[in-house]
């Protein structure tokens, strides 16, 4: 029996779906399937309930799992104190997991930067925009947009993202952005994906929840859905004014966006983590000034 597999049976209960599972890990959902059967094997017991919308854990399943979990944190915490005691300098690897847009338009530009900064540094750039377990190790960095709970984790704000509203030049086109009212227009809006966000409240206080005809966890499917046209849209102004979209002036300020830089207590010290650190505030440091 696979202390792996007992891992893999405890995010199933706690995420409810094979790909769910799958994603974080940047496994097939075949590889899971396969292990979890394997793990049933070992242990002679059904564990999972496979129906055709989807696989829950059964009675046993669930049993195993609870007993399971505090095993998989000792074995995460065991990984994570010899990955802290073998470490003597920035070199060695670190698994970083944030949006999409982040990985794309702010980390991975920077890498040049990186690599001044800490030359022998490995870094692996998850674009994702669900929460990983940095207890599990499944990042060793996380970038968000909202504070997670937990003792566990250090978590450090470090930048601040304006937002507003905009459109494109052919959305506005014959009428003056100043004289619009947002609550007859089409509002394209951020979902809960990252939690709970402050522009979402701003929405429900500027009396606009009946405007929105969009919400997507997706920057880009905003930006790109703005520049087709398609409505005005709630963007971070770097990659609004960037696109080159239009500002819309707003009676109430949208609120800025905070980033946040978390990683778990036993590994802050490492080496190779600290100077991630550093790069990272200096990668959104050179963003367009707020």
């Amino acid at each position: 029996m696979d202390s792996e597999d007992l891992k893999l049976l405890l995010m199933l209960d706690e995420r409810g779906s094979l790909s769910a599972v799958a994603k974080p890990l940047g496994l097939a959902v075949s590889t899971i399937a396969r292990r979890l059967e394997g793990l049933e094997t070992a242990l002679g017991l059904r564990l999972l309930d496979r129906r055709a919308n989807g696989v829950r854990l059964t009675a046993d399943g669930s049993r195993i799992a609870a007993l399971a979990a505090p095993l998989v944190e000792q074995a995460a915490q065991i990984g994570r104190a010899a990955a802290a005691l073998g470490a003597s300098s920035a070199a060695g690897s670190v698994t970083i997991s944030a949006t999409d847009l982040i990985v794309t338009e702010i980390l991975a530009p920077a890498l040049p930067m990186l690599w001044q900064m800490a030359p022998g540094l490995c870094v692996t750039l998850r674009p994702q925009g669900e929460v990983v377990s940095l207890a599990a190790r499944e990042a060793d960095i996380a970038l968000r947009m909202s504070r997670p709970e937990g003792a566990s984790l250090i978590a450090r704000r470090i930048f601040e993202i304006d937002l507003g509203c905009f459109a494109s030049a052919g959305y506005l086109v014959g009428r003056d952005p100043a004289s619009l009212r947002l609550e007859d227009e089409r509002l394209l809006i951020y979902d809960d994906s990252y939690g709970p966000i402050a522009e979402l409240d701003w929405v429900a206080k500027a009396g606009l929840t009946s405007a929105v005809a969009l919400r997507t966890g997706s920057t880009r499917a905003l930006l790109q859905a703005t520049e087709a046209g398609a409505g005005i849209a709630l963007l971070p102004v770097p990659f609004a004014q960037a696109a080159g979209l239009i500002a819309v002036p707003l009676a109430l300020a949208v609120p800025p966006r905070p980033v946040w830089l978390l990683t778990h207590r036993d590994i802050r010290r490492l080496p190779a983590i600290r100077a991630a650190h550093r790069w990272i505030a200096a990668a959104f440091a050179a963003l367009v000034p707020r």
